[in-house]
């Protein structure tokens, strides 16, 4: 970085970079009580231009600063310096286009984001040392781009003094109203508890054991179980060579396994690894010569700008869907389309586009088209990282990425996907641990991850009947309190440490997650407040912020066992309360 470059005071910003052949213009189009709306454009003179990178830089007064939040930051989320080269880069299958700073007490200091989610951006909030300012900037065209003519985004920067959860929620609801990022509606099947094949079986499936598992998960509330990779192939490496072609090998009468799966109230999905073909498939040998690279260490990978390669994946899906009569997808690795060194970026050979991101958003939107028109109410997950607001487009739910074991990530993730996907279905990552836990830490796992739709993905069948009954107990709690976890209001407290309380709140409850001993400062306007105790620890520090009242009082261990039911009234200041390690208190006021 150029320290010599004078950059702008905010709200100005000072354009760095120019494109040969083209004007750039920045424009101040709207003010309105700390939140401003710029519009940046681009035009060619007279013909098409190759853009080159453009940044927006400005900076702030570095008041009050504790960290940064980007949906990529995950565990990082502290403050960075101008002299580091990390930024967030998102695009139509990674992250999110928005950077928020926020304060000690989780205020926002600033929020900004682009309207642009399909292409790539590059963004970030730095500290310079030299006069304690933090630079901001948003770059435009960093990787390579095709020839065009214009282009513009719109840049939303919020300054408001709320909490910087509550700006990127509205951040979110900036994009939705987006013409081109309208999200895709969210079936009630989105929302039900899922059991997953991934860790209990990874690619060695057993239909006996498989349909065993499916039945005692739905006894407890499971609606929804996600095959994945393995039906496609006898291979068992963990790789991708057999893929592209998508036949039910493993499970050669899918339709009929799927069918008894449906008179046991299980809907079924399928995964599929949309990108990639695998050297030991038909359509690799097809699809010779259109892949945007034969280099990625799992598989060559389709490119999605021949029209071909589009109706050939729409095609597998489709006919998925009819043949086996199916009720989701898990659509992965969406991610690894992308322009690679080898990949050319022109409009020739057959291929109808140039921009790869644009093509993947055309594939997309076919390909949830396409299903919809069959089974309007489909279920289509995506993965962490492609989570933007574009993916929002063809999927209704969003999973965690990959964290086995690994409760406080699951926290983490889950929260971080769930500030920017709106009314999207958030799920966790799937539920795993070792059998020979005590439940109050096996609990943990489905505790951190709470205030998302549950994946569960071990043995029921083989677990030990202690677990069996906390699975059993916190997945009809969950059920029971769905509307309150999903729909409320939802807010995280203190996101450089982990969030180590969460809450969600609507008409006249509040629920509580509490995952660490800190004080919780409990609001006592509410009809009936839950709290869980999701630490090994067997008490809650809590502040009661109003004068006393009399109430019910029921506590429960992690297996549904009620160790306490009374009346009892509550004064205003501290109190500690005794609720067993992954236990639950239940307030309600009388």
């Amino acid at each position: 970085m150029d320290r010599t470059i004078a950059i702008n005071n905010f709200p100005e910003m000072t354009i760095l970079g120019q494109v040969d052949g083209g004007e750039i213009n920045l424009e101040l189009t709207d003010q309105t009580k700390g939140i401003y709306e710029y519009l940046f454009t681009l035009s060619a003179h007279d013909e098409l231009v190759k853009p080159t990178e453009v940044t927006l830089r400005w900076r702030i007064p570095s008041f009050n600063v504790q960290g940064v939040w980007t949906s990529a930051s995950l565990h990082e989320k502290r403050q960075q310096y101008d002299w580091e080269l990390e930024h967030l880069q998102s695009r139509v299958s990674v992250d999110a286009p928005v950077v928020s700073v926020f304060g000690h007490q989780d205020e926002n200091i600033i929020t900004f984001a682009c309207s642009d989610a399909i292409n790539t951006m590059q963004m970030n909030a730095l500290l310079r040392e030299e006069d304690n300012h933090l630079y901001c900037h948003l770059s435009f065209f960093t990787e390579r781009h095709p020839l065009i003519d214009s282009y513009q985004a719109r840049i939303r920067v919020d300054t408001r003094s709320i909490r910087f959860s509550e700006a990127l929620q509205d951040m979110s609801l900036w994009w939705e109203k987006n013409d081109k990022l309208i999200p895709t509606t969210v079936p009630d099947l989105a929302r039900v508890p899922l059991y997953s094949t991934w860790y209990e079986f990874h690619q060695s499936l057993d239909e006996e054991r498989l349909y065993e598992e499916c039945r005692l998960a739905r006894e407890m509330g499971y609606e929804l179980v996600i095959l994945d990779d393995g039906w496609q192939t006898m291979d068992a490496n963990r790789g991708y060579d057999y893929c592209g072609d998508w036949e039910a090998i493993r499970i050669p009468d899918m339709a009929g396994f799927v069918k008894n799966l449906h008179q046991i109230g299980i809907k079924v999905g399928l995964w599929f690894s949309v990108p990639f073909c695998g050297v030991h498939s038909r359509a690799y040998q097809r699809f010779k010569g259109k892949f945007l690279t034969e280099n990625h260490r799992w598989a060559p990978v389709f490119d999605p700008r021949y029209p071909e390669v589009r109706e050939y994946l729409i095609n597998t899906y489709v006919n998925a869907l009819k043949n086996y009569d199916l009720d989701a997808f898990k659509l992965d690795f969406i991610d690894d389309f992308k322009a690679y060194p080898e990949t050319v970026l022109s409009k020739e050979d057959g291929r109808d586009y140039a921009n790869v991101n644009e093509a993947v958003d055309r594939l997309m939107t076919d390909v949830i088209q396409a299903l919809k028109a069959i089974k309007s109410d489909i279920a289509i997950e995506f993965r962490q990282k492609y989570i933007g607001p574009a993916m929002r487009k063809y999927g209704n739910m969003f999973r965690a990425f990959d964290c086995p074991n690994d409760a406080v990530s699951n926290r983490i993730r889950t929260t971080d996907v769930k500030l920017l996907c709106g009314s999207t279905a958030v799920h966790s990552d799937m539920f795993t641990w070792h059998f020979d836990e005590p439940v109050e830490i096996a609990a943990l796992q489905m505790l951190n991850a709470l205030f998302s739709v549950p994946q569960l993905s071990v043995s029921i069948a083989r677990a030990p009947e202690d677990h069996r009954r906390m699975i059993a107990f916190y997945t009809r709690y969950w059920l029971s309190q769905k509307s309150v976890l999903l729909e409320g209001q939802f807010t995280p407290l203190k996101p450089l440490a982990n969030y180590p309380i969460l809450m969600a709140e609507k008409d006249e409850q509040i629920i509580y997650g509490v995952y660490d001993d800190i004080i919780l400062e409990v609001k006592s306007d509410f009809k009936k407040t839950d709290i869980i105790n999701a630490k090994r620890s067997n008490y809650i520090a809590v502040h009661f912020q109003s004068e006393s009242f009399n109430c019910r009082v029921q506590v429960f261990d992690c297996q549904g066992n009620i160790t306490r039911k009374d009346n009892t009234n509550f004064k205003a200041g501290l109190k500690k309360l005794s609720i067993p390690p992954a236990g639950l208190m239940q307030i309600e006021k009388l």
